[in-house]
């Protein structure tokens, strides 16, 4: 047996990006939520990219999907713009779009390439984005076909191969018309280690702050519709945001998933403060 044979392959190691369409000021200001600190960099006209670490899967060992998927819904919810998370383990990869309160759509791959969601979810996730209806829904749907040429064909020379990685990759390549270009180095499918190191040498990277610190200046300015760091009107908001709290962990109870209930626990945390601060304001 020659060496390359006595040596298993390692298995791709887990990873997730989390675009949001905002300025890394406005990111900024609602990451603490995830209660991780990350690096925080521009990813096109209009979009920033958070580059988690990875604790809850690489420490706690839940599923980066469920992790990344609740992560997303947390910030969609807090903010009014909406949270793409791409994620890839060893078996699968895929993405998820949270938007408000509407239920996250997403799509999966698996190791191989071979397509395993529906074709209805890709092409609202092109609605709720605003990717051209006919355009670029027909790049899209290349990516849910399990022929050989797919990723390839939507990915307009995105490299060889078609598992599951390479149709991450393709799926960028159609976003690029949406405004998201991810920084050199930020690929999909390198563990967090390797996107850490490479988001912290992009110039402009700043990094996330942990929960519980006081707001800056900057982010005060935003407190309008930032009802946790005292905005006008908290009470009603922060009512809300407990209440999707609620839905979500319970949700999350129901399905197994501690990335689902780790994110209603926050909504609940966040909440509560909000709606204490809105009783103090009054008192």
């Amino acid at each position: 047996m020659s060496t390359e044979e006595s040596v298993p392959a390692l298995a791709p190691a887990p990873g997730a990006l989390l675009l949001c369409r905002a300025e890394p000021d406005l990111v900024a200001a609602v990451a603490p939520l995830l209660g991780e600190r990350m690096p925080l960099v521009g990813a096109g006209e209009g979009w920033s990219a958070l580059v988690p670490r990875g604790g809850p899967w690489r420490e706690g060992g839940e599923p980066v999907d469920r992790v990344a998927t609740g992560w997303a819904a947390a910030l969609a919810v807090c903010a009014p713009w909406p949270v793409l998370a791409l994620w890839w383990d060893a078996d699968r990869a895929g993405y998820t779009l949270a938007s408000g309160f509407r239920r996250p759509v997403g799509y999966v791959w698996l190791a191989d390439g071979t397509p395993a969601g529906e074709d209805e979810a890709m092409r609202t996730f092109a609605a709720r984005i605003g990717l051209d209806p006919v355009l670029d829904v027909q790049s899209l749907d290349r990516l849910t076909r399990p022929d050989p040429d797919a990723g390839q064909g939507a990915a307009a020379g995105a490299g060889a191969g078609v598992d599951a990685r390479a149709r991450l990759r393709g799926l960028l390549a159609v976003l690029t018309r949406a405004g998201i270009t991810l920084p050199a180095g930020l690929a999909p499918g390198e563990d967090a280690d390797h996107l850490g190191t490479a988001a912290r040498a992009l110039p402009g990277v700043r990094w996330t702050e942990a929960a519980g610190r006081r707001p800056t200046a900057d982010e005060s300015r935003l407190a309008a519709w930032m009802f946790w760091v005292g905005g006008p009107g908290a009470r009603a908001p922060a009512l809300a945001q407990t209440a999707a709290g609620l839905t979500l962990t319970a949700w999350g109870l129901r399905r197994h998933s501690g990335g689902w209930t780790t994110a209603g626990a926050l909504l609940i945390a966040h909440g509560a403060l909000g709606t204490a601060h809105g009783l103090t304001k009054r008192t």
